[in-house]
């Protein structure tokens, strides 16, 4: 089976960074036997910065392919949502071209968001009769509705109406659709999806974290974007109130970074927050495992249902603090991994640092224990790539 895997946005090994979902999931389909191709954005949406690889020196089991797309600064604009169009137009010019040259793909799974990305590879369906599974990482429109001050709130079916089309598109004409949680099941069927499987972000979990009593205050950490999407100064008020607690935000430098530290000035604990930048994978592993607790600080509108940041910090044997309700919240429960705190609540921040203070080793064990039994790439992927070269041979459909 040949199978394409398309998507714009996770990080990739070459640059130093851990695998994430797809890279992971195109392991997983080579491993298994398949004919694998990786097809991502030659700008890094993380680091906002052009790539400069030579993917024929990586010695990877799949090739890489990288396609031209225009640059953007922030997540939310203009320019972004134009990127995305051109990003598509451009995958679907190449991908025919690679059809061609090299043969048209049996499967394509094509990650949303961007929202953009579906049509391209329906046209590619259209033209060589390929599957295409449509993965969803983030319920986009949905997740927008935040922009909108409340009382404005009348406009959102309004102004965002293309791109509920556009996901509708994507969810009923998608030979499978899959996902990163539970929650985004009726979702996609209620737009019309044939069928849906869930596979949870996965992460390499070797080798195991040595989880030790420490007696030196505790120490938090946040690792990832700082956009609107990340209430990060929920955290630095609270630490503020948690004496002797370090807080380390490993994200990228910009206007965000430099308000935390003017708020942590502004409050007393400046010398308790520390921003080492973006971390690669190495260096992102070394700091986690001297840590305590990670930090999950969504904004009260995020509609994400499962971060790779759950399965990051578990992974390190990190407790976990979430303002995330659903499913991640029901995860940390069931496992006593860590607390959930209210969005944008820094009295419930601090009791939720204070509940795991409480019995902080055996939530660090438990997040460990939580870890191997949900976020286990090796099964997880390779589950994944059964069921669809399932799909392929044209087995039962999933519900």
């Amino acid at each position: 089976m040949k199978v394409w895997i398309e998507n714009p946005f996770d990080n990739i090994p070459p640059e130093g960074f851990r695998p994430q979902r797809y890279w992971l999931m195109a392991q997983a389909f080579a491993q298994a036997g398949h004919d694998v191709v990786y097809w991502t954005s030659d700008f890094s949406h993380s680091l906002k910065t052009r790539r400069k690889l030579q993917c024929e020196l990586f010695g990877n089991p799949f090739p890489m392919r990288l396609v031209k797309t225009e640059p953007y600064s922030r997540n939310v604009s203009v320019a972004r949502a134009r990127s995305h169009r051109r990003y598509a137009a451009k995958w679907l010019e190449d991908a025919r071209a690679a059809a061609a040259a090299e043969g048209a793909p049996d499967v394509v799974v094509v990650s949303v968001p961007p929202l953009s990305a579906p049509g391209a590879a329906f046209r590619l369906r259209d033209e060589f009769g390929c599957k295409v599974v449509v993965d969803v990482m983030d319920a986009w429109p949905q997740t927008f509705r935040r922009l909108l001050p409340r009382q404005a709130g009348w406009l959102y079916p309004i102004l965002f109406a293309p791109l509920f089309r556009m996901a509708k598109r994507a969810y009923s004409k998608a030979d499978l659709v899959t996902g990163v949680c539970d929650g985004y099941r009726e979702m996609a069927l209620s737009a019309g999806a044939k069928s849906y499987y869930r596979a949870y972000h996965g992460i390499d979990l070797s080798p195991p974290p040595r989880i030790e009593r420490r007696h030196d205050g505790l120490k938090l950490v946040y690792a990832g974007g700082t956009g609107r999407t990340y209430d990060l100064e929920t955290p630095v008020r609270a630490l503020a109130r948690l004496e002797g607690a370090t807080l380390a935000v490993a994200g990228a430098e910009g206007p965000a970074m430099a308000s935390l530290r003017g708020l942590a000035a502004s409050l007393g604990c400046a010398d308790r927050l520390l921003t080492p930048g973006y971390l690669g994978a190495d260096a992102l592993e070394r700091l986690l495992r001297s840590c305590d607790i990670g930090i999950v600080p969504m904004d009260g509108g995020s509609f994400v249902g499962m971060p790779y940041k759950l399965a990051d910090y578990s992974a390190a044997g990190l407790a976990v603090a979430s303002s995330l309700g659903g499913e991640s919240a029901a995860l940390l429960s069931r496992y006593r991994a860590g607390a959930s705190y209210p969005p944008s609540d820094a009295d419930g921040f601090v009791a939720a640092v204070r509940e795991i203070a409480a019995d902080l080793h055996g939530c660090r064990s438990r997040a460990r224990a939580m870890a191997e039994a949900e976020f286990d790439a090796g099964r997880i992927y390779r589950e994944y790539a059964e069921v669809v070269r399932r799909l392929y041979m044209g087995g039962a459909k999933l519900i």
